[in-house]
């Protein structure tokens, strides 16, 4: 497809971890592309994998109606379906076997007329499309995730719902902690970024945040926690990011998915310093994970706004021909970035980050 005027139908795609607010930005894509520009809208099944297996449905008005509040999505995710490095089988020594399966999907993209996907998804997401591209696929892009780790975005669906939802679990933490004077742990996702664990560690009020970008020291994160024993506080909320580190140490991995485009996948490192701020301390530790409860969930109303805007922005892209870009909010505007400069890359929290400045003020250690 190489002109506005040749456009007739375009598929839309959720890949990756799944999220809160990905139905209302299938919902935005499929309305307006239908209502404003006569297209035809059909859905792809979990990510890639639906065009590697030719799993796809059209999508109706009346299909995305009703969805705009609902998690998850309709479509079905995968984070595990690389076209550019499938996993087709396991060799006699239990070895896993890839295959590049990209003329596969552009097969299935040829056989149902598809001129332009609607990929909604994070840096792999965008990683896979750009591979795609290779081979002369069009796509648009939507910044999804509850990291909000995308380059040139300066925000992400889903990020809010995540926070909000973190925030409640320490607000909710923080009245045992002081019934049973205890250092409780909070541990919440973001991978190798810490914006979930900064902002609900703000918010809740955490007494230490500890996220990946700033290498905390185990003695002074032992001596905050004796120091407020010895006040009247008598406990400590610690808010800490799945990917955080000791100085000079490593992330705890909780297991090694081989046949993920993202193997590592972190996790369990608030259990860790449970049991060294106990040794250390002779204080009472608990530790709780929130894991995936953090993805699930009726989307806020900041993320619904966001994720239909995202949707409308994408439909935009798409019949004015600006293909091959990812949808973006730079300082309060849409815009577009091409999605090979978002592929494979992370956005960090950086050192002179107002958040940072905040926290300390207000009392809150770093573990630094």
């Amino acid at each position: 497809m190489t002109g506005a005027t040749r456009l007739r139908r375009i598929g839309v795609l959720t890949g990756g971890g799944d999220c809160p607010g990905l139905n209302a930005v299938i919902r935005a894509v499929t309305k307006s592309a239908i209502t404003e520009h006569g297209l035809e809208v059909v859905g792809i099944h979990d990510g890639f994998l639906g065009l590697i297996e030719d799993r796809v449905q059209p999508l109706r008005f009346d299909d995305v109606s009703n969805i705009l509040d609902r998690g998850g999505t309709i479509l079905g995710t995968s984070n595990k379906a690389d076209p550019s490095r499938f996993v087709v089988g396991r060799n006699p020594d239990g070895s896993l076997i890839f295959e590049d399966v990209r003329d596969r999907v552009m097969a299935t993209a040829e056989r149902h007329g598809i001129d332009v996907v609607v990929c909604i998804g994070g840096d792999g997401t965008m990683s896979g499309a750009s591979r795609l591209v290779e081979k002369g696929m069009h796509f648009v892009g939507v910044p999804k995730t509850i990291d909000n780790d995308l380059m040139f975005t300066d925000v992400t669906f889903g990020f809010d719902t995540a926070v909000s939802t973190a925030t409640d679990a320490l607000d909710r933490i923080r009245t045992t902690a002081a019934s049973h004077h205890r250092v409780m742990l909070v541990e919440m996702m973001g991978r190798n970024a810490g914006w979930i664990t900064l902002h609900a560690g703000i918010a809740g009020g955490a007494d230490v945040i500890l996220i990946p970008e700033i290498e905390f020291s185990l003695a002074a994160l032992c001596k905050s926690c004796v120091d407020r024993s010895e006040k009247q506080k008598a406990y400590t909320l610690i808010a800490v990011s799945e990917g955080a580190k000791p100085i000079g140490g490593q992330a705890v991995v909780d297991q090694v998915v081989a046949d993920s485009p993202d193997p590592i996948r972190l996790g369990g490192v608030s259990d860790v310093l449970c049991h060294q701020i106990s040794e250390r301390t002779d204080l009472e530790c608990r530790a709780t994970i929130l894991g995936h409860v953090q993805r699930g969930g009726r989307p806020t109303p900041h993320d619904r706004v966001l994720a239909t805007q995202f949707g409308c922005h994408a439909v935009k892209l798409v019949t004015g021909g600006e293909h091959n870009r990812m949808v973006a909010m730079q300082r309060g505007q849409l815009t577009s970035v091409p999605i090979a400069e978002v592929a494979d890359r992370q956005r960090m929290v950086a050192g002179d980050h107002p958040l940072l400045a905040a926290g300390r003020a207000t009392g809150a250690s770093f573990g630094d």
